[in-house]
């Protein structure tokens, strides 16, 4: 007779069946597809690249299935803090490497990944993607092609076990769905086809819904310049550009808070709530770390700031220079090395497995900080708390991306009412006694800063 443990919190540790041993192999033959091409195997890519990716998206699917649909909807820990993979151990180090890396030749070494230049053919990893490159754009497959593809799947499949292990939460559901649609048609595939049915005029967009200042070349010249010769779309893309910032940004942040773009839309948020996932735990709760990262994200606004502003004297005064200097070498290269590519990119992503999903959207994104001004003076949404109804378990505080101990506020039944929470409300839903409630309601009694006495400090106050 099988003998199953009846515990609330199973301390057997879970075996593989064959199903599952199924999906990972899939999701290794498409992995091992690409390392292949990278390492210069040469293979069919007409064949091989959907083999590759089909494998993946079906493994992960499979995979994700078993382990979530098997077990009763609700919260779901299952020893985050003792897996490999969760609590910073060999697998999310060897993870962390690798995608590092991957970053690293990506930004500065595109040619190892395959990339032909001076009209030479491409190779490697970039040759695979040659054929649906093709077929979208009609020329070779860039860095970015082949980037924006595996970016996209990895949303796209691990959204859907997103979906599966928070499939208990109506808003995490319809959340997670517009993430994956934003990245797949407004990120990935009409930007794709708009370029390849405008072959013949320069680029100005990649990104429909990525604007500035997160999209930090938006202002630069030749940016301008291509919008402005690319004819109707490419003015629609501008002054939609300008007005996404500018004027819908703040009012909808307003209504809704900055949850609308940080959680909903940004394909950098939609990678961190999904692949991210397993790392949500890991961002630090601390206060230094909050003061920290109060002067790091705005101290990087006010550069980007600084940066548009010179690159703009610079375009309408047609010089190359402000205060003697060179606008190029001195603020808009160093933005983009030190903000738009190690930051956003290396140490963002790349450091999912060590810092948690959100290091670059805490600490880093200018757009973020934008928003989060609205949000903490200006805006309708918080999170309410009910204190009289919170046991303390820290599920919230633990699975908080953003590094806020939602307990401390909802042991004082205090708003949360923070400019870097992204309203992911996955602290809603993982809570096991409905204390917390992602609102949008009048601004009057937003902040209630009135903390409530429980536990030792009500025994002291009766002695």
């Amino acid at each position: 007779m099988k003998n199953e443990s009846l515990s609330i919190s199973n301390p057997d540790k879970n075996k593989i069946d064959f199903i599952e041993k199924v999906a990972i192999g899939l999701i290794t033959v498409g992995l091992l597809i690409l390392a292949l091409s990278f390492l210069n195997i040469k293979l069919n890519a007409v064949i091989f690249l959907p083999l590759s990716l089909s494998s993946i998206l079906l493994g992960t699917i499979v995979y994700s299935r078993r382990i979530y649909l098997k077990k009763l909807p609700g919260i779901k820990n299952d020893a985050v803090w003792f897996r490999s993979l969760s609590s910073r151990g060999l697998i999310a180090w060897s993870i962390g490497i690798t995608l590092t890396g991957f970053y690293v030749l990506i930004y500065w070494f595109p040619r190892i990944l395959g990339l032909g230049v001076n009209g030479n053919s491409n190779t490697g990893l970039a040759a695979l993607f040659d054929p649906l490159s093709y077929f979208f754009e009609g020329k070779p497959a860039s860095q970015w092609f082949v980037y924006g593809t595996l970016y996209t799947l990895c949303i796209t499949s691990l959204g859907y076990k997103f979906i599966l292990k928070y499939r208990h939460n109506r808003y995490q559901i319809i959340r997670t769905i517009v993430v994956m649609l934003s990245q797949l048609f407004f990120a990935y595939l009409i930007p794709e086809i708009l370029e390849g049915l405008n072959s013949d005029k320069a680029y100005f967009a990649k990104d429909i819904k990525n604007m500035w200042p997160l999209n930090y070349y938006f202002f630069d010249s030749w940016h301008i310049d291509n919008m402005r010769n690319g004819g109707t779309m490419g003015m629609i893309y501008l002054v939609w550009g300008i007005a996404l910032f500018l004027i819908v940004t703040p009012i909808v942040t307003y209504f809704v808070g900055k949850r609308w773009y940080c959680s909903w839309v940004c394909g950098c948020g939609g990678l961190a709530e999904t692949a991210g996932d397993s790392f949500r735990q890991l961002s630090s709760k601390k206060v230094s770390a909050w003061k920290f990262e109060r002067y790091m994200i705005h101290g990087v606004l006010l550069f980007a700031v600084l940066m548009t502003s010179a690159v703009l004297y610079n375009y309408f005064t047609n010089t190359t220079t402000i205060f003697g200097l060179d606008t190029y070498t001195w603020i808009r290269q160093p933005y983009g090395f030190l903000i738009g590519a190690a930051f956003s990119g290396v140490i963002g992503v790349g450091f999912y497995p060590m810092l948690g999903s959100r290091v670059w959207c805490r600490f880093g994104c200018p757009l973020a900080a934008y928003m989060g001004i609205f949000q903490r003076f200006k805006s309708r949404f918080r999170i309410t708390t009910n204190g009289g109804q919170c046991i303390s378990c820290g599920n919230c505080s633990n699975s908080c991306e953003m590094g806020i101990d939602v307990r401390a506020y909802a042991q004082k039944g205090e708003n949360i009412v923070r400019a870097s929470c992204v309203g992911c409300g996955i602290c809603s839903a993982v809570c096991p006694r409905g204390v917390l409630k992602l609102e949008n309601g009048d601004e009057k009694n937003r902040i209630n800063s009135n903390p409530i006495s429980i536990g030792n400090n009500s025994a002291k106050l009766n002695m």
